[in-house]
């Protein structure tokens, strides 16, 4: 229990860190960068929390393809060397997350947490496992048998926007 303990932690603080830095940092590839290092710290929470297949949805979909896109387009710009441009909205966003953050502490403190000890445990327990076996081999016969042309033309859709963003490139460089 103490290895997960320091596990959480340590994953925790890397993803708290690296999503402050990509709202800080100046160069737009590097905070690209960050995002992917908070989707992963994310991705390692989740495993953390047994949950071995968002784990793995997590790293597909948003370190594999929305993370690569995001770099991509940030490489195909040509304004790479000038970065963000600070704006005058920090202050609010400060104050809303800070007010988040407090609503959030406030509803972590006020909560019964002993909600499972009062139900019977057995037969709670079973059932919580059987949809935890069941869940993943339903999704997937859902997501590869009645979904899969959706998620074909979006596959196709995302590589006609890659394909159409560098032949803007390229002609802007002729």
């Amino acid at each position: 229990m103490i290895v997960q303990d320091f596990l959480f932690g340590i994953l925790s603080v890397v993803t708290v860190v690296s999503s402050i830095l990509v709202i800080r940092l100046q160069n737009l590839f590097r905070a690209a960068l960050m995002l992917v290092v908070a989707f992963g710290a994310i991705a390692g929470l989740f495993v953390l929390l047994n949950a071995e297949f968002l784990a793995v949805v997590q790293i597909l979909v948003y370190v594999g393809a929305i993370a690569v896109l995001i770099i991509f387009g940030v490489l195909l710009t040509q304004e790479l060397e000038i970065g963000n441009k600070s704006n005058s909205l920090w202050l609010p966003a400060l104050i809303g997350s800070s007010m988040f953050l407090a609503l959030m502490i406030f509803v972590v403190l006020d909560t019964d947490w002993s909600f499972m000890q009062n139900v019977v445990a057995d037969d709670t327990m079973s059932k919580v496992g059987e949809v935890f076996t069941d869940t993943p081999s339903w999704l997937a016969s859902v997501l590869l048998k009645e979904w899969v042309l959706a998620f074909e033309a979006v596959s196709l859709l995302l590589l006609a926007a890659i394909i159409g963003a560098i032949v803007l490139v390229k002609e802007r460089d002729q």
